[in-house]
């Protein structure tokens, strides 16, 4: 100002890095191609005592379902409703302008803070599905036409093995009370999807949040194997995969009836229904509500109540697996329901203070000052101005920082480490 005391304005902070849960969004195929993001700017303070304009947040949309792990795979977020938020990176604060640092010593300060630099982060994020049920089986069991059955999702469906080569989404509604339920179609699996072959351990994990598997057995088989050695082989994928996710409820629809005689059909679904009342009996937690259904009887338990034959093709037993599925899933919701209601408009990022410790430590042929508060002066300050290296050895001074360099050997010439920069000791 013209013949008139400081006036710069402080600079602004910084934008924020968020990471927001929407529905809108079903994979995260966009992060393939863009890994790194960076909120606005603030901008610098201005002359008249005019602070400058915060930078714009950057808001990342991500599917719900997703989690958030940072670099040692520690889970940080897990974003399941609509609207979530995690706060990913904190911006920076804006520097404070010349007119902060007037004194009655100091009349006309030709110096101003440096604003510090925001939070840079490495994170890694992970899409688990959220649906009631999730369809699992060998390639080509029928899952897809199942799923292009009973609701409106359109999956691409074939008369080859791998049709499907990523999770889908569709959700069923009963036509009576116009209740809905989500389920999840994922690539066949195969023998040693556990360990990865065929990437089925990236495919088992949008399991893990359903609350009912419906296993989908060929009543033909799968390349020479019966339908009870497929039953078999999946099931002991699942244990090797997640002890929680082979617990799940899962009933069985043996699929393609209409492709041979009853008689063959019911022989399957016999064998199958011997080995569901085996596990039930053994205490297998997967079909445990069969023993429920039977007041505990062991003797009562009927394994035909869990395999039930169906064709995706015709529709034919498609009604009675929806009835059962929507009872499996409603006792899933009393036992453990999970709240999707969307989060309230408007977020508060509680910001924590500064840490005011700091110690001074002799490391080699230097000494290294620790210490957010010290190490947050140093990063403020401009080095190239000589007026604001004196206000930071004045500031240093009065915290003490020289007296406890002396104390821990100091001699001037030594030299001195604070944050990023280095000091000869005076």
């Amino acid at each position: 100002m013209a013949k008139g005391g400081p006036d710069g304005g402080d600079g602004g902070d910084g934008g924020d890095v968020v990471i927001v849960a929407s529905r809108r969004l079903r994979d995260l195929a966009y992060f393939q191609h863009k890994r790194h993001f960076r909120a606005g700017k603030g901008r610098p303070g201005e002359g008249a005592r005019k602070h400058g304009r915060r930078g714009d947040d950057l808001e990342i949309d991500v599917p719900c379902g997703t989690q958030v792990l940072d670099e040692d795979g520690m889970l940080l977020a897990d974003l399941v409703a609509e609207g979530q938020r995690f706060l990913a990176a904190r911006s920076g604060g804006g520097g404070r302008g010349n007119c902060r640092f007037t004194t009655s010593t100091r009349r006309a300060p030709k110096f101003a803070e440096l604003g510090l630099a925001g939070e840079e982060r490495t994170l890694s994020l992970e899409l688990k599905l959220l649906a009631d049920a999730g369809l699992l089986g060998f390639p080509n069991a029928g899952k897809s036409s199942l799923l292009r059955r009973i609701s409106r999702a359109r999956p691409k469906v074939a008369d080859y093995p791998f049709t499907t080569i990523a999770p889908m989404l569709g959700t069923v509604e009963d036509e009576e009370t116009h209740q809905q339920f989500t389920v999840a179609d994922i690539p066949g699996l195969l023998e040693g999807a556990s360990r990865g072959v065929g990437l089925g351990d990236e495919f088992l994990i949008h399991l893990e949040r359903t609350g009912l598997l419906i296993h989908l057995l060929d009543v033909t088989g799968y390349y020479q194997q019966e339908p009870l050695e497929n039953f078999i082989a999946i099931n002991r994928e699942l244990q090797d995969f997640s002890s929680q996710l082979a617990a799940r409820a899962q009933l069985v629809a043996v699929n393609k009836v209409d492709l041979v005689d009853s008689r063959q059909a019911e022989a399957v679904r016999s064998q199958v229904s011997m080995e569901v009342a085996r596990r039930c009996k053994s205490g297998d937690p997967a079909f445990a509500w069969l023993l429920e259904r039977a007041d505990g009887d062991t003797e009562a338990v009927n394994g035909e109540e869990a395999v039930l034959l169906v064709s995706a093709a015709t529709g034919a037993g498609l009604e009675q697996l929806m009835r059962l599925s929507f009872s499996l899933i409603q006792d899933a919701w009393e036992e453990q329901p999970l709240q999707m209601e969307d989060a309230p408009e408007g977020h508060k990022i509680y910001r924590p203070g500064v840490d005011e410790r700091w110690q001074v430590e002799a490391e080699g042929d230097h000494y290294r000052v620790r210490g957010e508060v010290v190490e947050r002066i140093v990063a403020r300050t401009d080095f190239v101005n000589e007026e604001a290296v004196a206000y930071l050895q004045e500031r240093l001074e009065k915290l003490g920082v020289s007296d406890r360099l002396r104390a821990a050997g100091a001699q001037p010439g030594d030299d001195v480490v604070i944050g990023d920069m280095e000091f000869e000791f005076w």
